[in-house]
């Protein structure tokens, strides 16, 4: 995109699991919003983008990838990548080094096919502030309280127990961090009514384009 057209705005949303942020993002969708997923996208980049693809398996060697004949033959190993940098931070900074310069390159390619709007939403997991290291005019946090979280995961995924859920918590960032990065902060506790805040950053983005 030329430095000189008009884009769209950036809108980070996070959350922790189970606060809601898939939800929030499908209300955004809703309201004519393209939604990059930037987790799904990862994976789907894994698998697919050659260049990636062959950085993965100079890093890890080739058991990072099904075997041919394997039912799954070709596809990302991702449980014998996650095994592989568990307990290595530096293996994982690594592999992550390799996925996040071509997930962004992703996003960049995809923000150009929306140039017309006046905004674009982009959810992940892992989120940085606004302009630290991406290309993100604002991000907004949803939260929910830590029992409600627990019951939506439960019911999501009930064979997961509730030591493997509060490990998974414990290993995001805690509600302090995000908040430090938060522009905006939306409450998915039950209580707040969940859409009208959705439309209340739509009007407001919708407004502000490049502002």
């Amino acid at each position: 995109m030329n430095a000189s057209e008009p884009r769209p705005l950036q809108i980070g949303v996070t959350g922790g699991i189970g606060t809601g942020k898939s939800l929030v993002c499908r209300i955004f969708n809703a309201l004519g919003i393209p939604v990059y997923e930037a987790d799904e996208r990862a994976k789907w980049l894994v698998n697919h983008d050659a260049i990636l693809r062959a950085d993965i398996i100079r890093l890890l060697g080739p058991n990072a990838y099904m075997p041919a004949g394997d039912l799954l033959s070709g596809q990302y190993n991702r449980a014998w990548v996650a095994a592989q940098v568990f307990n290595h931070p530096e293996r994982l900074q690594s592999l992550n080094a390799l996925i996040h310069p071509r997930v962004y390159a992703d996003t960049a390619s995809w923000v150009t096919t929306h140039q017309h709007l006046p905004y674009v939403v982009k959810e992940a997991a892992i989120m940085k502030a606004a302009g630290d290291g991406n290309t993100l005019d604002k991000v907004i946090v949803v939260q929910a309280p830590l029992e409600l979280r627990l019951q939506r995961i439960r019911k999501r995924d009930p064979h997961r127990t509730e030591e493997e859920i509060i490990n998974i918590i414990n290993r995001q960032a805690t509600e302090a961090e995000r908040l430090a990065i938060a522009d905006f902060v939306i409450h998915n506790d039950e209580k707040s009514l969940l859409i009208p805040q959705v439309i209340q950053l739509h009007r407001l983005f919708s407004s502000s384009q490049n502002a």
